[in-house]
């Protein structure tokens, strides 16, 4: 896929599981204090009177208005999964929170497609702070998808070892994407930039998603080469879910299927608490993916499937894998940055509120639950340029049930 592309744009006992949630503050102000293992844990929890009185720096000045600012537990949700996913710059909308409750929507997602510095210094600055305590007011979640490879295991490593990157078509060792999942040192870099990074992108679910380079290429290392692109990424998503756990037992990690990882694994299997996101980004919107002759928009170099019933065997691999109590799918049903094809200004968004009912039907079948769709450029300029947009979301609501 074109670079430019990202898995939204050009460039998750019972039916339904329950993820213990906590509403996500950041708490940046803090991070100073937050070096030892203890800490970590503390930090990733904060479930807990004590861990709220660390945050703060004493149970003295952690008043009750700082223990909500800093996390209070709001207790367990047995609800799936009804969200979209934004870019921080969508915010510039800023009743977004308040519109998604509206439209009975529980779950919003911040997208983060090649770097995080953006995502970043809006959670650390005054907008974001804004944003989370509306979230937490309008009692929805706040989760954080995230193109990571590039951010976990830094480029400039390949000055000092190559062998942390993968080897590429003419067998060079190239940083330009991934890694070299046969690294044990590689994986324990990401794994630990995971963990570190989780401090600040703390899910409200417990749901981590730290998804591979965009579209890009794995490792053809003697080691690597008979592991399929899935598998790969199923290594260092294990790698990273063992970490995360030793902070918090129950956090979770997305393994996204989506263009190159699409296919199931079959050599590698997963570790607890891995689930599985599944995302067509090349399917055609103006039919159900339940149409399974309609073609997709995928070219002959692509490696999504050239049929509706492609994605639907391919799903329905993974689901055999991972399970479908606990699998998302993310969809693009109002990605208006993928129908724009990732140039502003912003088209009007080309909504089927029928074809949006008869995917959900097709997936709920299927046994999933938990479903998002990107959101992204749907802000404050789109409004302007296009009129209200509560009406589509409501009727994106009403869709999921």
């Amino acid at each position: 896929m074109p670079s430019s592309q990202s898995t939204h744009s050009g460039p998750v006992e019972s039916t339904e599981p329950c993820f213990q949630v906590t509403h996500f503050v950041p708490l940046t102000e803090h991070m100073s204090a937050v070096d030892s293992p203890h800490d970590r844990r503390s930090f990733l929890r904060t479930t807990t009177r004590a861990a709220m009185v660390a945050a703060c720096g004493s149970a003295l000045s952690c008043s009750t208005s700082d223990a909500r600012r800093t996390g209070e537990v709001m207790g367990p949700r047995t609800a799936a999964t009804r969200g979209v996913v934004l870019y921080p710059f969508d915010l510039t909308l800023a009743d977004w929170p308040e519109r998604a409750r509206r439209a009975g929507l529980t779950t919003l997602g911040l997208h983060a497609a090649r770097r995080f510095d953006v995502l970043r210094d809006f959670i650390q600055g005054k907008e974001g702070r804004h944003f989370l305590r509306q979230c937490e007011r309008n009692d929805l979640a706040v989760e954080f998808e995230l193109h990571a490879m590039g951010e976990l295991l830094s480029r400039e490593l390949h000055l000092k070892d190559p062998t942390l990157f993968r080897v590429d078509e003419h067998g060079n060792r190239n940083p330009d994407a991934n890694c070299c999942p046969s690294s044990a040192a590689a994986l324990d870099i990401i794994a630990s930039k995971a963990v570190e990074w989780a401090h600040l992108f703390r899910p409200s679910t417990n749901r981590y998603f730290y998804w591979p380079d965009d579209g890009a290429q794995w490792c053809r290392c003697d080691r690597c080469r008979d592991f399929s692109a899935s598998e790969q990424a199923l290594q260092v998503e294990n790698h990273i879910v063992r970490a995360l756990r030793a902070e918090d037992r129950n956090a979770m990690l997305a393994h996204i299927a989506y263009s190159h990882t699409l296919p199931a694994p079959r050599r590698v299997t997963p570790e607890p608490g891995v689930f599985l996101e599944f995302a067509p980004i090349q399917r055609e919107y103006a039919h159900s993916i339940g149409e399974r002759a309609v073609p997709t928009q995928a070219s002959a170099a692509s490696p999504d499937p050239k049929t509706n019933g492609g994605y639907l065997d391919i799903l329905a691999a993974n689901l055999q894998v991972f399970g479908a109590d606990t699998a998302q799918v993310l969809e693009y049903w109002l990605d208006v940055s993928r129908f724009s094809g990732w140039r502003r200004p912003a088209v009007k968004l080309p909504w089927n509120a029928a074809v949006c009912r008869a995917d959900i039907a097709t997936y709920r079948a299927m046994g999933l639950q938990h479903i998002t769709t990107f959101a992204t450029f749907m802000d404050a300029d789109y409004v302007k340029r296009h009129g209200d947009l509560q009406s589509v979301l409501d009727a994106y609501g009403a869709a999921l049930g």
